[in-house]
């Protein structure tokens, strides 16, 4: 039994030339073309030998055995089809006449090719500009396109993006290419069977090795995400948790567990913490909690954290918390102030409550607190918090 030997096959299956010349070379390797799948092409390993191929066209997904009658008279074998494309061969020996003798008449044959690619081509360039159109409003509509990037959240709908782009583009390159093959035999020029395909086809390998792993990746980060994200009930003590607590900054020792005004699936939602990851924040914590000393207002506390793989987005983050959380355009009354912990420190004091923005090295973390407590004391909290 002769071994069954595959070889990726280059993905520009539009382009006949080439196709016809690979075969040929690997027909004078020992490695005879059997068959022709999505990404490999399969071949039967025998003796080396001097073979023709040509390709020709028909929309049908089986070539009709009256042609395949015609041809093989002709000294042609049937040897397999794909997406529209049906290959001969026939040992150079035999001498067969070419199946196409006259360009201009062969230009025919790719009518119904052409205008099934144009509209695959079109239909796909459209999806792909709503879908860009619908990803930059993700994106771009709040100015913070940095903490999209780190909070995940548009992660893999880009990557996805990417997908259907590279799609886009071979669909609308296939639709260019054979538009100008048509037009090339209409002049009377035939198909190059000996065209070079070594150098294109070591591109396209490596194109498609890095489209499988980004087309991979639109798998592999939700998924991910899907596993370790997770929503608790806060527990009364967290001391290994990067998050500042109400206990944190309330020395009364009367401060208790603020009433629960939602719960959900088990989790009370006024007093949880919530795990997430992303690509560029592989750790990040919100959680919201709130408290109450009898006599005194209610207190809430709620905390960001997130761990960067690139410390360099710690900066730009900084500013788009901001930008996300200044629901009053107050500006002006953003204090940036230097701190010997932090690379940067931002603080907002408005009555009651209190916002601190600060960073440290890939750790960003942002605090809400409503309460009388003095701001000087969060910042002290996360200090230590992000000690550990």
């Amino acid at each position: 039994m002769n071994k069954t030997v595959r070889k990726v096959r280059p993905s520009d299956y539009w382009r006949i030339g080439e196709h016809e010349s690979w075969f040929a070379d690997m027909a004078s390797q020992g490695l005879h073309l059997k068959k022709m799948g999505k990404i490999f092409a399969y071949f039967e390993k025998g003796e080396p030998q001097k073979m023709r191929y040509r390709i020709d066209v028909s929309m049908k997904s089986k070539m009709q055995p009256e042609q395949i009658e015609i041809y093989a008279e002709s000294g042609w074998d049937y040897v397999t089809g794909y997406q529209g494309f049906h290959v001969f061969s026939s040992p150079v020996e035999r001498d067969a006449p070419e199946i196409h003798t006259d360009p201009a008449e062969q230009s025919f044959t790719l009518k119904e090719l052409d205008k099934k690619l144009m509209l695959n081509a079109g239909f796909i360039v459209v999806a792909l500009l709503l879908i860009i159109g619908m990803l930059s409003s993700l994106w771009f509509l709040d100015g913070t396109p940095v903490y999209m990037l780190v909070d995940g959240a548009a992660v893999t709908q880009t990557i996805l993006t990417i997908v259907i782009g590279y799609q886009a583009y071979n669909s609308l390159l296939a639709a260019i290419s054979i538009r100008a093959l048509q037009k090339s035999l209409i002049e009377g020029k035939p198909i190059n069977h000996h065209a070079p395909w070594k150098k294109r086809h070591r591109i396209q390998s490596t194109s498609a090795i890095l489209f499988m792993i980004v087309a991979g990746l639109t798998a592999i980060v939700p998924f991910t995400q899907l596993v370790i994200m997770d929503t608790k009930t806060l527990p009364h003590e967290s001391p290994d948790l990067p998050i500042v607590r109400l206990a944190d900054i309330e020395t009364n020792p009367a401060l208790e567990r603020g009433e629960s005004e939602y719960i959900r699936d088990g989790v009370d939602w006024s007093n949880r913490i919530s795990t997430k990851w992303s690509p560029f924040a592989p750790v990040q914590y919100e959680s919201d909690e709130n408290g109450m000393v009898p006599g005194e207002i209610l207190q809430s506390i709620q905390t960001k954290y997130f761990q960067l793989s690139i410390p360099a987005l710690a900066d730009r983050l900084i500013s788009e918390l901001v930008k996300r959380h200044n629901y009053a355009d107050r500006v002006d009354d953003y204090v940036e102030t230097k701190h010997p912990e932090f690379d940067r420190l931002i603080i907002l004091e408005e009555k009651e409550m209190k916002e601190v923005y600060a960073s440290k090295g890939k750790e960003v973390i942002f605090v809400r607190y409503y309460g009388n407590a003095n701001v000087d004391l969060i910042i002290e909290s996360i200090v230590e918090r992000l000690e550990h």
